[in-house]
């Protein structure tokens, strides 16, 4: 017997150890994140899936997409306040737009109007407030970035009967 055909069982008897140890790896009984109780994790202690959009608390956007100040901006006066806000991450079109109308509607926005072409834009409306979504897939197509612009208007002076200057209208 040569010592090449002695060496191809003693791979393979090797391999085939080595493949029942990691699958026997696979049935072990103990929990790898800590908890031997077999409970659940807690919602409370999962992280968040979406963040609340610069200063607007009724506005949402998924954890994914990452907020880019270089080309963001926010405005506040008494009587106004606005921005247009950009945020980035690698998250489906159509899952972002799905997400968008959702946690919106949820946070009593009406949808008013959609738009598709190139780009997708969602027109959203609230009693003195709107906010305009503009989706796009960026560089790479859907194995890219996805973009989101929400234009944000909130008439300060609308909601409390205050003139454009802020101040108190009169009759």
């Amino acid at each position: 017997m040569s010592s090449s055909t002695a060496v191809r069982p003693t791979v393979f008897y090797l391999c085939v150890a080595l493949l029942s140890l990691m699958m026997l790896g696979g049935c072990s009984t103990s929990n790898p994140f800590g908890s031997s109780s077999g409970s659940q994790v807690a919602p409370t202690d999962m992280e968040p899936f979406s963040a609340k959009v610069a200063d607007f608390d009724d506005l949402e956007i998924p954890m994914d997409m990452k907020y880019n100040n270089d080309d963001s901006m926010v405005i506040r006066t008494t009587s106004f306040e606005g921005g247009i806000l950009t945020y980035s991450g690698r998250v489906e079109l159509d899952s972002l737009k799905l997400f968008m109308i959702s946690a919106l509607e949820n946070k009593q926005w009406k949808l008013v109007g959609e738009a598709q072409t190139k780009r997708t834009l969602l027109a959203f409306t609230k009693p003195n407030k709107t906010c305009m979504v503009v989706l796009e897939e960026g560089f790479g197509g859907k194995y890219g970035y996805t973009n989101a612009t929400l234009y944000v208007t909130v008439d300060m002076a609308a909601s409390g009967r205050l003139n454009p200057f802020g101040e108190p209208l009169t009759n």
